[in-house]
Formats: C-alpha cells, structure tokens, sequence
C-alpha cells in the first residue's frame, strides 16, 4: 500500500491541504498515521 503525506495527496487529488485537513476533523478521511510530529500520512 503506498502513503503519501498530506501534501502529496492534496496535490494529486487538486484540492488544498486544508481541505484535507477539514475532512480529517469531519471524519471523511482519516490518516493512517500520525508521526511523532504529528504529521498525517496517508
């Protein structure tokens, strides 16, 4: 399974990082994981 970070995704989806980040707080799109920073992965 590939992962890739929220940036990476937001690029290759067309949509922004917040928008991402809006879906995660919603529940739509949860990361996989979360590194010790706290960076979402997906």
């Amino acid at each position: 399974m590939s992962r890739y970070s929220v940036t990476k995704l937001a690029k290759l989806a067309g949509v922004s990082v917040r928008t991402l980040h809006l879906y995660d707080e919603i529940g739509l799109l949860k990361p996989s994981i979360r590194t010790e920073a706290r960076y979402r992965t997906i």
